[in-house]
């Protein structure tokens, strides 16, 4: 898959649409959800599932960036 670069494209704005719909539907779940990694990482994460609007608003931007990514690659295909 890595190997594609439009697969590639499309599998990572399906991660963005996917991953804001989660943050939306329950975000301090969707937060917890990337509590993995390097201690600011997770102190970011953390101060996230304490903020569920400021969490559904990202989630908002990534659903949107998303989406608008997809319908640049329909226009580039």
């Amino acid at each position: 898959m890595l190997l594609n670069p439009k697969r590639t494209q499309h599998f990572l704005a399906m991660v963005l649409i996917g991953d804001g719909v989660m943050a939306l539907i329950h975000p301090a779940r969707d937060a917890h959800a990337w509590r993995k990694g390097p201690k600011p990482w997770r102190d970011l994460m953390h101060m996230l599932s304490e903020h569920p609007n400021l969490t559904r608003a990202i989630g908002a931007t990534q659903l949107i960036g998303g989406i608008w990514w997809a319908l640049q690659q329909d226009k580039e295909a």
